[in-house]
């Protein structure tokens, strides 16, 4: 190792990692492609793939560092021209570690031109106990483009026995159109038994998560599909609770329970119906979700 690479590798310790992913997706000829790919450690992506086709571009982010420590500043940038069409997801969960004081962020900016669609669909975030962390994704949407969008957090390492007991979690989404609101959910929960325990809060559970898809109005017929999904609480015990909720231009539904696997199966039985609803196509998942 050089030592210009032990500098930066030591600045990056003590400072946090400062990292980008600036990635612009087009449409040639039917083909989604990725014509601008600008990145920083330690975000990166795969190259991309396409198990449906050339007309779906799949992609999958890389955070090289392992997991998000305090004063971690992440930027990720996506912009799909007209009528391109891409899948993001993440190659792995995400894990928010323990901060000495100091808070993580990673700012998401997208923006989905006239015919396009977008599916963002990272894999879970693991909040560990004593995390500082705040993410704000913010979507300029045009008219006659389409945005399916999850996030799926788990908080504290259950598995080990952590609680969520100390620590700050925010998560700010914005959707706008033409300078005009379509979706705004912003949520903060402070870690503690008060927080974990409050049917305001947790309610004793260890897993929330979000599905918005924002695009066209949904039919109530679609909505009452969506309610009629199977939710297998026996395979996933937990006294999970579910909610769907039909928005001025899209979906919105949410999940509180102790399972991100039953979490993510009721989400793609979900992203399956919009597919065939609006797409006419079932839904495809990508690969690096298969063990």
């Amino acid at each position: 190792m050089t030592e210009t690479s032990i500098a930066q590798n030591t600045d990056n310790v003590r400072n946090g990692w400062h990292g980008y992913l600036n990635l612009v997706y087009a449409n040639r000829s039917g083909a989604t492609q990725i014509i601008h790919n600008q990145m920083q450690a330690p975000l990166k992506v795969q190259r991309p793939f396409y198990p449906e086709g050339k007309e779906i571009c799949h992609s999958v982010i890389l955070h090289t560092a392992g997991g998000v420590v305090g004063g971690d500043r992440l930027s990720s940038n996506f912009h799909l021209e007209p009528n391109a069409k891409a899948l993001i997801t993440t190659a792995a969960a995400g894990k928010i570690y323990r901060s000495s004081g100091q808070p993580a962020q990673q700012n998401i900016d997208i923006t989905v031109d006239s015919g396009a669609n977008l599916e963002w669909l990272p894999q879970e975030t693991i909040v560990f106990d004593g995390a500082i962390y705040r993410q704000d994704l913010r979507v300029e949407l045009a008219p006659t483009a389409m945005i399916l969008l999850w996030e799926i957090t788990r908080f504290g390492r259950t598995a080990r026995g952590e609680k969520f007991l100390s620590g700050e979690w925010r998560s700010h989404t914005e959707i706008w159109q033409q300078n005009r609101p379509l979706w705004i959910d912003r949520q903060f929960l402070k870690g503690g038994e008060k927080m974990l325990e409050s049917p305001h809060g947790l309610a004793g559970k260890s897993v929330v998560a979000t599905l918005a898809w924002v695009g066209e109005p949904v039919t109530a017929e679609l909505v009452e599909k969506v309610r009629n999904l199977p939710f297998e609480a026996t395979i996933y015990p937990g006294n999970s609770t579910v909610g769907v909720t039909r928005i001025p231009h899209g979906l919105l539904c949410r999940y509180r329970g102790t399972s991100t696997t039953a979490a993510r199966d009721w989400f793609v039985s979900i992203w399956h119906l919009l597919r065939l609803s609006f797409s006419e196509r079932p839904c495809c998942l990508p690969r690096v979700w298969i063990k």
